[in-house]
């Protein structure tokens, strides 16, 4: 397995840690475990063959967004080593980390005045305070009244129980107005992309990246013809801080508040939580992201109320989650009838990105279980992968099949409940000096140069993101065949095909055929790509020593001998004993 240093960086002149061979091999953490006041240090851990650990074993580990290969990371403190040992994980130190360092103490809660000098604080280099990010919403609207609308759409833990330090959730609506633009009414003249930062509070390259799509969008309005285009066409709402609570405890953390909150992922709501040290390894609050009541307390959960990935006591129990549900209701009509496998209809309109950090993924549902295909996954995967494109090359799929399975998720429970087409993006890369949770400010320029293309797309794809009946139209002759087809233990092939048509010409010397089989010992399938003339192109042979699961894969082949039109088949066969599976999509780009 290639070796990869996940690198987090918690000051601009943090240096790398090394990585350390010592093996440790977790349970839910202790609810009251101490931080040492010998080493407040944050420590990421290598899983090894962690993607293949049973979900009970992972449970209430604090799961970095990150993979390399089957192995999974984990962040915690000195004693996370003992845990991990003891739910008979494999795990080494990747990297230590030291503390932030001390600046000069950030106002708490909302400031009474969103004034422009509240709209300049700033904190760790140049992020946003959640004052900052407010008092820039009010200005937006001041200064384009014709674009944009400001809307409290809740409040947090703290303000909505009457404790000190409590914000409202707020929420802006960007177009050229017409009448009965930016109302709070699922029945919409414009489709809508709704777009969401910060609902893990650590994650501070996701408030940048909304607050620039304001501004791209605002500023442009008029000039810029991308901007134009859609706010002339489309209503583009963003909630900039989904977890202000949150937010408003990292950047204490930041300045010379608590020791460790930097590190703080949840909400503020310590009434299941009390006494729970915080830092890197733990702390008070609920996972807001797991909080939500499309098939609440899964995998990739914990009901230890210190763990980051906290569920809380019920599904739906927090007063952000229900504000940020009743928004989404307010913005879009439900499409889609109840059941996993059940689609969408064809002619839903809308789109949903909640944004999270890091590792340069595309998400989509089902994140519950990736075993599972949404009955939309075929447009889902196609949009999926249009987006990784467009950033560069990212990574795209179900968080299981390329990351691990996360239950109680704003995007599962937007698509579950309403049927809209909802997306995780990832945003930062999984190591270099500008990845983890805490990366330099100077950063998120190359962030945004990957992000506002995948903006731009899902703006513009919102009009009619199922494709009104059909897969989405074709892009450079690609095709997608979703429909799952059984793999039968040492029988015969079984095949799926894609017609291509409308195409001009041959096909590309460098086409791609991208391939996903669910199977429990990928080792004993042949794979081959069949030509409409016949033509047979093997894609992977059998092996006897891969004992690994599943096959997710792009094949390039050359194809350039072959008209593109015509119907291409994909052919598998299972040719040893007692292993099955299921093609669950492939996609054919000529």
């Amino acid at each position: 397995m290639r070796t990869k240093m996940t690198f987090w960086l918690v000051a601009a002149a943090t240096t790398a840690a090394l990585a350390v061979g010592t093996g440790y091999g977790a349970a839910a953490p202790p609810p009251d475990r101490p931080a040492s006041a010998q080493d407040e240090r944050a420590y990421v851990y290598r899983v090894h063959d962690g993607a293949h650990a049973a979900d009970s074993r992972l449970a209430g580990f604090d799961l970095i967004e990150d993979r390399d290969g089957d192995d999974l990371f984990v962040l915690g403190d000195a004693g996370t080593a003992k845990d991990l040992k003891a739910a008979g994980l494999e795990a080494t130190v990747e990297q230590r980390l030291s503390p932030a360092p001390w600046g000069p103490p950030k106002r708490s809660g909302q400031a009474p005045r969103l004034t422009a000098k509240v709209a300049e604080e700033t904190y760790y280099g140049g992020y946003r305070t959640v004052n900052a990010q407010y008092a820039h919403l009010d200005q937006v609207a001041s200064d384009h009244s014709g674009l944009a609308t400001v809307f409290d759409v809740g409040d947090s833990w703290r303000k909505a129980t009457g404790r000190p330090n409590g914000y409202d959730l707020k929420a802006i609506c960007i177009t050229k107005k017409q009448s009965g633009d930016c109302q709070l009414n699922p029945d919409s003249s414009k489709p809508r992309l709704l777009v969401q930062a910060q609902v893990h509070a650590r994650e501070l390259s996701t408030g940048e990246m909304a607050y620039r799509w304001i501004d791209y969008l605002t500023d442009g309005y008029g000039t810029d013809p991308t901007a134009t285009e859609i706010l002339d066409n489309r209503e583009i709402w963003v909630v900039p801080i989904g977890n202000p609570d949150g937010v408003d405890m990292v950047q204490q953390g930041f300045t010379g508040g608590p020791s460790q909150q930097q590190w703080h992922r949840k909400n503020s709501n310590h009434t299941h939580s009390s006494g729970c040290s915080e830092g890197s390894y733990g702390g008070e609050g609920i996972d807001l992201n797991r909080n939500n009541g499309s098939h609440w307390g899964g995998a990739g959960t914990s009901s230890n109320p210190c763990s980051k990935v906290y569920k809380g006591p019920s599904a739906d129990s927090e007063t952000e989650t229900r504000a940020l549900q009743a928004l989404y209701r307010d913005l879009f009509p439900d499409t889609r009838p109840a059941g996993d496998n059940a689609a969408a209809d064809p002619d839903t309109q809308g789109m949903f990105v909640s944004m999270h950090s890091y590792s340069n993924m595309v998400l989509f549902p089902w994140g519950f279980n990736s075993s599972i295909d949404a009955g939309n996954d075929a447009a889902l995967r196609t949009m999926a992968k249009d987006m990784a494109n467009l950033a560069g090359g990212w990574q795209y799929g179900q968080p299981g099949e390329i990351l691990y399975n996360a239950s109680g998720t704003h995007d599962d429970w937007a698509y579950d409940d309403l049927g809209v087409p909802s997306f995780t993006w990832e945003v930062g890369p999984s190591g270099g000096s500008c990845g983890g949770f805490h990366p330099s400010y100077s950063c998120q320029d190359t962030f945004w140069n990957q992000v506002k293309p995948m903006l731009v797309y899902a703006a513009e794809h919102a009009e009619n993101p199922y494709g009104g009946g059909t897969t989405p139209p074709p892009s450079e002759c690609s095709a997608t065949n979703g429909t799952n087809v059984a793999i039968p233990d040492n029988g015969s092939a079984v095949t799926s095909g894609i017609e291509i048509s409308g195409c001009t010409g041959n096909a590309s010397d460098a086409s791609t055929v991208e391939v996903h089989v669910e199977h429990t010992w990928r080792g004993d399938l042949t794979v081959d790509l069949i030509a409409p003339d016949g033509t047979v192109y093997p894609l992977k042979s059998a092996s006897g020593g891969d004992s690994a699961d599943d096959i997710h894969e792009t094949y390039t082949v050359d194809l350039s001998g072959e008209a593109r039109n015509g119907t291409w088949s994909l052919r598998v066969q299972d040719t040893a004993r007692y292993d099955t599976g299921t093609l669950d999509t492939w996609t054919l780009s000529l």
